[in-house]
């Protein structure tokens, strides 16, 4: 087996990760509130997929939780009627 190399001195620069794009969030933020995802939701809802929905949350005592994940069949009921 080989020696493993030695560095005298390495010092992180701190970059963990890179910052997102401007246009990329606003694009995303876009997409999120179109009626072209819901259509994607549906169909895949109706392809017998694992839908999450995102609605806003009944218990208005939670304030720190606007909104809530719930899946599509109990939402929708049973994709196969």
């Amino acid at each position: 087996m080989a020696k493993k190399r030695q560095r005298a001195k390495q010092v992180s620069k701190g970059i963990t990760h890179q910052q997102p794009n401007k246009y990329h969030k606003i694009a995303r933020k876009e997409h999120m509130s179109s009626s072209g995802r819901q259509d994607a939701q549906l169909r895949a809802f109706l392809n017998l997929k694992n839908v999450v929905l995102t609605i806003p949350n009944p218990n208005t005592n939670e304030t720190n939780k606007k909104f809530i994940k719930v899946n599509a069949r109990e939402v929708w009921g049973s994709p196969k009627k």
